[in-house]
């Protein structure tokens, strides 16, 4: 389960890589997401059947929407930092990852897992070892994809930030269909 529940921050960690990043900002991802994968079915199985199975319904749109949202605003920066290029005649850095940035991301991959809590409850699985596994699972998937994203991102660095947009947008829609997570 923890392979499957990965999954989605991988796909979204390549979107990341892809766009260039720094050694510390993948720690920082592989980290946030490691967290939020691994608190959110812990969370799930606090808050109850009944508000758990509610939200399992819903939480995979939601967060799937907000990958969406997320993945069309990166690529509206691109654009408008190559605008901003061609206008000035000057290249303009790529800004890296800002830490709310990171977080609503790390939330939107992982927000799905509070049903997964309710999930574990049912088989009697614990749930320390269950969550401490699904976020370091999580975070090894996280730091793999940063990597291959990254090499990616240098074979198609005109176009980086518009392709890790559009695989964020491909993510939560694979999501919201139901794929992944």
């Amino acid at each position: 389960m923890s392979i499957s529940v990965g999954l989605s921050n991988f796909a979204g960690a390549i979107g990341i890589g892809i766009s260039g990043i720094d050694a510390r900002t993948r720690l920082r991802v592989g980290i946030a997401f490691g967290l939020f994968e691994g608190l959110m079915p812990a969370i799930g199985l606090l808050l109850g059947s009944a508000v758990a199975g509610y939200l399992g319904n819903l939480a995979k749109y939601v967060g799937a929407a907000i990958l969406v949202i997320t993945g069309a605003y990166t690529i509206w920066q691109g654009r408008r930092a190559a605008a901003e290029e061609l206008k000035s005649g000057t290249v303009v850095a790529v800004q890296g990852m800002r830490i709310h940035q990171l977080l609503v991301m790390a939330l939107a991959l992982s927000i799905d897992n509070l049903a997964v809590g309710f999930a574990i409850a049912i088989y009697h699985v614990q749930i320390v070892l269950a969550a401490v596994m699904m976020g370091g699972v999580s975070v090894a998937l996280s730091l793999v994809g940063l990597e291959l994203g990254s090499r990616l991102g240098e074979r198609v660095e005109k176009w980086s930030e518009e392709i890790g947009g559009a695989v964020l947008i491909a993510v939560g829609a694979a999501l919201g269909a139901g794929l992944l997570g």
